[in-house]
């Protein structure tokens, strides 16, 4: 018989959470599975690790093609103690979540999910990072399953880019209306600190869409009833301000040549090109 693909899976709600037990349960059809997450949640904790704390690991659960680990530490050394400590074999395939809440637009940047995701594409492993927009920890995960099925398949099967990963968000709706493959919209949180006492702050907030209409974004997609696939890149650069500099650069050394001592060249942001 064929050998069955391996998934790796972890997500920063915790090992206990639903997300995750209905995602494992859903990735057993497709392969073995060894779950590694924390032992509690850990959101928005983005990539962080724990560089200065010993991280300690438990065998919850042992039978023919699962195992379930608990970790004490984030979403990120989770798929590090995985990859590194506890498989003698590369996954083919790391999903993280479900996720109870959103990581569309600029959440990205804080997910725990998200970030478990990352760490297995810094890895050059396929990851995908599925988030449910909702404030429950009591879901109905049934109207996602086909996109999630779907997708696992078409990854273990295509594999994904070198560096790229894919993040999926779900609008909480009894039947998505497809799916969309879409940008990250440009928004950003706003009145993030509530004071509660004295020199006592809790995080609080609301998200605001700076692009509504905008239909080429994940949030227009879950706005809409759509689930909302964004293919995400580690490479952060951005090559067009890039450019420009080298441009300003390379100018700057060129006056320099020409200019007189009356009439010196304007600044330029970076030293002139070599």
């Amino acid at each position: 018989m064929p050998k069955r693909p391996l998934i790796l899976i972890s997500n920063d709600d915790g090992v206990q959470a639903q997300g995750i037990r209905e995602l494992t349960t859903m990735m057993r059809r497709l392969g073995d599975v060894i779950v590694v997450a924390p032992d509690g949640p850990r959101s928005a904790s983005s990539c962080s690790i724990s560089p200065i704390t010993t991280i300690t690991v438990r065998l919850l659960r042992e039978e023919e093609g699962l195992k379930v680990y608990q970790c004490s530490g984030t979403p990120t050394d989770c798929v590090k103690l995985a990859l590194d400590g506890l498989l003698t074999t590369k996954p083919d395939l790391v999903v993280s979540g479900i996720n109870h809440g959103d990581n569309a637009s600029v959440s990205i940047h804080y997910s725990g999910t998200v970030g478990a995701a990352l760490e297995a594409c810094m890895k050059q492993i396929p990851a995908i990072a599925f988030s449910l927009k909702t404030k429950s920890q009591q879901c109905d995960f049934r109207p996602y399953e086909d996109v999630i099925m779907r997708t696992a398949r078409y990854v273990l099967e295509r594999g994904l880019p070198e560096d790229v990963l894919l993040n999926v968000n779900f609008p909480e709706v009894e039947a998505l209306k497809g799916t969309k493959v879409c940008r990250i919209s440009r928004g950003r949180w706003m009145k993030e600190m509530k004071q509660v006492g004295e020199g006592a702050y809790q995080l609080t907030g609301y998200f605001k869409n700076l692009e509504p209409e905008a239909e080429d974004t994940d949030y227009w997609a879950l706005d809409h009833g759509f689930a909302a696939i964004t293919p995400v890149h580690l490479d952060m650069t951005a090559y067009n301000t890039m450019e420009r500099l080298k441009e300003q650069g390379a100018r700057g050394k060129e006056q320099e040549k020409t200019s007189c001592p009356n009439n010196p060249p304007a600044p330029c942001p970076l030293p002139p090109a070599p």
